[in-house]
């Protein structure tokens, strides 16, 4: 249960230190993970991003202290992060659905996003297929981008590179080319070679033996100790289901832990609608330390 532990004292950090100006790299050094990771995590986990849960309780103490004294509007804009009336004003009607000035009066609802406890899910009801597969380092090709973790371009980026390798013909150049153990085309998540910690790189590519082809780059995947975990149904719903069994029932029953390096989704050239499609998540493992059995 460490991780859970891990991540529960980076959210009260985050919470201990609404009001200050803290960065992405001191809110993941609470949880001793690296930046990409703990944000993935918390974004499977929450389904919102740090920056999301930072804004949405920033707004919900505002609306408190705006209801609850007398303290000017612009005061408690500068408070919570705004630097103009204006620009609180905006995320407070995003949030709330009414202006701070309709608050103070109590006129209309306010939207309450509390403080985040986790909690882990072991019910186990529905099982999940998996395998553990060793196997030494492999390369893959394609085509690779760096992507920042700052106001969500990761989110918005992605989705992005999947419709241009499907428009320009890449997508169909990979599975062509796909001639390793694992069949499919890959999505893969590395650290960049960069220093800055919000950065990191996300490949489409496949698995492949030989000179790298023209126009592609090379990445070569660790040898590592996999789970494997079987994906029914079509995307994304079916992918995002997985990953969050992953995390909050899989890890802690567990005596691994994400290794760090690169993991990988596959995906095949089926119907991504279809109801049977078949995709696979890879994810490199450690053991845990002083791991202790959950009974």
């Amino acid at each position: 249960m460490e991780w859970i532990d891990s991540l529960q004292r980076a959210i009260n950090f985050i919470e201990e230190h609404l009001l200050e100006e803290m960065t992405i790299d001191d809110i993941a050094k609470e949880a001793q993970a690296s930046v990409f990771h703990f944000q993935r995590t918390f974004n499977i986990l929450t389904d919102s991003t740090v920056g999301e849960y930072i804004r949405r309780r920033r707004l919900t103490l505002a609306a408190q202290e705006l209801s609850n004294t007398k303290n000017k509007i612009i005061d408690i804009a500068f408070k919570y992060g705004y630097e103009t009336p204006e620009s609180f004003t905006k995320a407070f009607r995003r949030q709330h659905g009414i202006t701070p000035r309709e608050a103070r009066f109590h006129k209309g609802m306010l939207n309450s996003y509390n403080r985040l406890v986790i909690q882990v899910s072991l019910k186990g009801a529905e099982p999940m297929k998996y395998k553990i597969v060793e196997r030494e380092s492999f390369q893959v090709v394609g085509i690779k981008r760096e992507f920042s973790t700052v106001n969500d371009e990761n989110l918005k980026g992605i989705p992005k590179l999947w419709d241009q390798v499907n428009k320009d013909g890449t997508d169909d150049l990979l599975f062509s080319l796909n001639n390793g153990k694992i069949d499919g085309v890959l999505g893969v998540c590395a650290a960049t070679t960069e220093s800055k910690s919000d950065l990191f790189d996300y490949w489409i590519a496949t698995e492949y033996a030989g000179t790298t082809p023209e126009g592609l780059e090379t990445l070569d995947i660790p040898a590592s100790r996999w789970a494997v975990f079987e994906v029914h149904g079509p995307m994304p719903d079916a992918m995002q289901r997985v990953w969050k069994q992953i995390f909050q029932e899989w890890f802690p029953s567990n005596s691994y832990e994400h290794a760090g390096t690169p993991e990988l989704e596959v995906y095949s050239d089926e119907d991504p609608s279809s109801e049977d499609l078949y995709s696979e998540i890879w994810i490199p493992l450690k053991q845990k330390v002083n791991y202790k059995p959950i009974i």
